[in-house]
């Protein structure tokens, strides 16, 4: 069986989730935001064993952390290859919207591309790779179907809420339909997006009403 454990992260208040399998202890490090010692501390507590960092997108507020990660505990870094422009450049970025010098290393490489995967492994349990462009062009979601729940990144929050699509290379068009891919899954399925409160899709889907181009793929 799999669970999690919430961390709330950085300035952006962005959320982390150890995902980690009860009986292993292997543990999952999706969307470190930020504080790799809290991390690291929690994970010490829990007596963890991390094997890899998740990103659900590029965006320095899920990863500044996941270099340091990656080099605490020898494990690989799972992301979009799409997204890897955004993860080089994660100090700049960082440090532009933060308005502050901060000590962050860029991610130069995907270890393992998310783009060529359709499920990874947990112990026992698979963990779905859904791909939802839209906020970046390399936003992905991770779903354990007999755990139900869902990992969404920046692609959808509580009350209707999803992420912003007014950089250059985001879409609306294209998070709209990967909206649409959520609302597929059960209703009961637990929400656990990048910022604010969980949320189910059944209380999402009740907020939204799609266009049929939305329902292509």
């Amino acid at each position: 069986m799999v669970n999690f454990i919430k961390l709330i992260l950085g300035s952006l208040q962005t959320n982390c989730y150890l995902l980690f399998d009860d009986g292993t202890k292997k543990c999952f490090i999706i969307d470190p935001a930020n504080e790799s010692d809290l991390i690291s501390e929690t994970i010490e507590l829990k007596k963890l064993k991390p094997v890899g960092v998740l990103l659900t997108h590029g965006h320095f507020d899920h990863a500044m952390a996941a270099m340091d990660l990656k080099l605490m505990y020898k494990i690989p870094i799972y992301a979009n290859e799409k997204d890897l422009f955004l993860l080089k450049r994660i100090k700049k970025t960082a440090e532009f919207f933060l308005k502050m010098p901060v000590e962050v290393l860029d991610v130069e490489k995907v270890d393992i591309d998310l783009e060529k995967l359709s499920e990874i492994n947990l112990g026992e349990e698979k963990i779905e790779v859904i791909k939802t462009p839209g906020h970046t062009s390399g936003s992905v979601c991770f779903y354990s179907a007999k755990q139900n729940i869902l990992f969404s990144g920046d692609t959808l929050f509580a009350e209707g809420l999803r992420g912003g699509t007014d950089h250059q290379y985001s879409s609306t068009k294209d998070i709209y339909k990967s909206i649409y891919k959520l609302m597929q899954l059960p209703r009961g399925t637990t929400v656990l997006s990048g910022h604010g409160e969980e949320t189910t899709i059944g209380s999402e889907s009740e907020r939204y009403v799609f266009k049929d181009e939305n329902k292509e793929n």
